[in-house]
C-alpha cells in the first residue's frame, strides 16, 4: 500500500470513529434484514389461515367466523362495499390488498379440540406458508394457538376466546385477543344481578370443564359472593355432552334459588333447554322464583335455545344492533352476503383481520416484530365496540361490555335479546398483572 493510500485509508477510519455515517437513505430499517417464517418477498400474494371450528360443539360460532373471515379478505382486497373499511379510525388501510399484496386464504377444522387445531395451524404454517392464523371459539384452541404462534413466529390473533388465562397466565407476545373475558364478564353482569335479583341469594353453577369454564365460574362467584350471594355448588361439565340431566336433577334439591350456566355453544343451549324442561324456572325456592344466568350470551346460542333464553341475563362482547356506523356498515355488508346478521364471533374475527392487516400498513413489514409493536397499546375507533385499546402489558382489548337479556317479544328470528346496559370500560377494567403471565420476547427462533 502506497503513502497516499494509507492515509486516504486512515482519514476514513478516523472519520468513522468520529461518527460520520453514511448517508441514511443507503442505511436500510434494522428489519428489512430480518429473515422470518413465511416471508412472501416480492410475491403478489400474501396468505392467511382461518382456523375455526367447523365440526364440534362450537361448529355454529365457526361457521359465522368463516363467512366473517372471507368477507374481510373482499373488503382487504377493494371487493364489495368495504364494511369496516370505511368507519374504522385511525387507519392505513388502502383497501388494495396489504402493503400492495392481495389476501388468499386457507382454511382449517379446529374440532372444537386444542390438539386437532394445533395441528391444522402447523400444517398452515409449514405447508401452505401463511404469515399470520387466527379464528377460534374455544379458548383452550385459543391458549394452544397462541402458543405455537409463539414457537413458530407467526403472529396468531384470537378468534372467540373469553378464558382470563387466554391474556392472563397463559398470554403470548405473539397472541392478541379482541374479544372480552370472563372477568370482564363478571364485572359488568354482577350489578345487574344484584340490583334484579337482590343480595341474598345462593347459586348453583355447572361449569364447562375446561379453561374457559374454570376462569368463568371463578369470575362469577368472585363479582356474586361480592354481593352476598352464597355458592352452594360447582360441578363440572364435560365438554360437547348432549344429556344434562343427570347434573340439572341435583339442582332441583339443593337449596339454591339461582342456577349460573358457564356453558357456550351448543353446550349452553342443551343445558338450558333441559333446566327449563325440568321446570327450574317455576319453580320458588327460598320465598324467591328461581333464576338462570348464563354469563356469556349470543344470538346463536339464542336462536338454538328458542322460547328457554326469553328473560335471562348474561353478557355479550358486541351486539348487531348497537347504532354505531362501524356497526351498520358491518351488518349492512355482511347481510348483503350471506343474508343474516352477524353473530358476535363473525364480529370479531372480522375485526382481528382488519387490525393485523393495519398493523402491516403501519409497520410497513410484515416482520413479525414490528407488527406486534405496532398492534401494542394501539388505540382504534369505529368497529363497534366504541373506543378500544389493545392494552400493551397483555394484549387484551379494553372496552365496553354489554349486559343482554333473551326477549320476551321478539320481533324476528334474529332479534332475540336486548342489550339492558352498556357498561363502561371503567367499570370492568383491571390491571394487567392480577391475571398473572408473561407475554415473552418478540425475536423467536423457528
Amino acid at each position: 500500500m502506497t503513502n497516499d493510500l494509507r492515509r486516504t485509508a486512515l482519514k476514513r477510519i478516523a472519520a468513522l470513529s468520529a461518527g460520520v455515517a453514511a448517508p441514511s437513505l443507503f442505511i436500510p430499517k434494522a428489519w428489512a434484514a430480518n429473515k422470518f417464517r413465511n416471508d412472501p418477498g416480492n410475491s403478489k400474494t400474501v396468505t392467511f389461515g382461518w382456523t375455526v371450528p367447523q365440526t364440534g360443539p362450537y361448529a355454529d360460532e365457526g361457521a359465522d367466523e368463516l363467512k366473517a373471515f372471507k368477507l374481510a379478505v373482499k373488503h382487504l382486497n377493494g371487493e364489495g362495499d368495504g364494511g369496516m373499511l370505511k368507519t374504522m379510525k385511525p387507519t392505513s388501510l388502502k383497501g388494495n390488498g396489504v402493503l400492495g399484496r392481495k389476501v388468499v386464504y386457507v382454511t382449517g377444522d379446529t374440532q372444537t379440540k386444542a390438539d386437532a387445531a394445533r395441528a391444522t395451524a402447523k400444517r398452515m404454517i409449514e405447508k401452505d406458508g401463511v404469515i399470520m392464523f387466527s379464528g377460534c371459539s374455544s379458548s383452550a384452541v385459543a391458549v394452544a394457538l397462541q402458543s405455537l404462534g409463539q414457537e413458530m413466529g407467526v403472529i396468531y390473533m384470537d378468534g372467540l376466546t373469553h378464558s382470563n388465562d387466554t391474556t392472563g397466565k397463559d398470554r403470548r407476545r405473539y397472541g392478541f385477543r379482541h374479544f372480552f373475558n370472563a372477568k370482564m364478564s363478571g364485572a359488568a353482569l354482577g350489578p345487574v344481578l344484584g340490583k334484579e335479583m337482590g343480595k341474598d341469594r345462593k347459586a348453583y353453577h355447572l361449569t364447562a370443564d375446561y379453561t374457559w369454564g374454570w376462569t368463568q365460574e371463578e369470575s362469577m362467584k368472585e363479582s356474586t359472593e361480592a354481593l352476598g350471594w352464597k355458592t352452594v355448588a360447582a360441578v363440572r361439565t364435560p365438554l360437547g355432552a348432549a344429556d344434562f340431566s343427570q347434573y340439572i336433577t341435583p339442582v332441583l334439591n339443593s337449596g339454591a334459588d339461582v342456577l349460573i350456566l358457564n356453558h357456550y355453544g351448543k353446550d349452553m343451549v342443551n343445558s338450558l333447554t333441559q333446566a327449563v324442561q325440568f321446570g327450574l324456572r317455576n319453580k320458588t325456592v327460598n320465598g324467591k322464583k328461581f333464576e338462570i344466568v348464563v354469563p356469556l350470551f349470543s344470538e346463536l346460542m339464542a336462536q338454538g335455545a328458542g322460547d328457554a333464553v326469553k328473560g335471562i341475563l348474561g353478557t355479550a362482547n358486541w351486539d348487531w344492533k348497537l347504532p354505531d356506523a362501524g356497526t351498520k356498515a358491518f351488518v349492512k355488508s355482511f347481510g348483503d352476503e350471506y343474508g343474516s346478521p352477524p353473530s358476535q364471533a363473525a364480529h370479531t374475527c372480522y375485526v382481528q383481520a382488519l387490525l393485523y392487516a393495519n398493523a402491516c400498513e403501519m409497520a410497513g413489514t410484515f416482520y413479525p416484530p414490528e407488527v406486534i409493536k405496532k398492534l401494542e397499546g394501539f388505540k382504534f375507533d369505529g368497529m363497534g365496540n366504541g373506543a378500544t385499546e389493545y392494552r400493551a402489558e397483555d394484549h387484551q382489548c379494553l372496552k365496553d361490555v354489554l349486559v343482554v337479556r333473551g326477549k320476551q317479544k321478539p320481533d324476528n328470528k334474529f332479534d332475540l335479546m336486548e342489550i339492558v346496559q352498556v357498561v363502561p370500560r371503567k367499570q370492568v377494567e383491571y390491571a394487567p398483572s392480577i391475571l398473572g403471565g408473561a407475554l415473552g420476547p418478540y425475536e423467536v427462533t423457528s
